[in-house]
C-alpha cells in the first residue's frame, strides 16, 4: 500500500473554491483507477488543504490546481507502513 499525502496552501479568497475544486474535479478523475483504494480530504485553520489517498500501487498524480486558488504549488510526498 502506497499513501500519497497532496498538500496546497490557498489564497485566502479562494480556500473555498480549492476545496471544491479538489473534491468535484481533482478526485473524481481518479477514484474510478482500480489501484485506488480510498482518499481523505482535510483543512486548515491556515488556509491549507490535504488529501490523503491510498493506492494498492503506482499512485496517481492530483491534476494541477488552479493557479488563482493556490498560494503556492502543491505539493506531495508518498508513504509506506513501517512495519514494527
Amino acid at each position: 500500500m502506497i499513501v500519497r499525502m497532496w498538500e496546497a496552501r490557498a489564497e485566502p479568497h479562494g480556500f473555498a473554491d480549492l476545496i471544491t475544486w479538489v473534491c468535484d474535479t481533482a478526485l473524481p478523475q481518479f477514484e474510478h483507477n482500480p489501484l485506488h483504494v480510498s482518499s481523505e480530504v482535510f483543512s486548515s485553520t491556515d488556509n491549507r488543504v490535504v488529501v490523503i489517498s491510498k493506492w494498492r500501487s503506482n499512485p496517481e498524480q492530483m491534476p494541477a490546481a488552479p493557479v488563482m486558488l493556490v498560494a503556492r504549488p502543491p505539493h506531495s510526498w508518498d508513504f509506506t507502513q513501517v512495519d514494527r
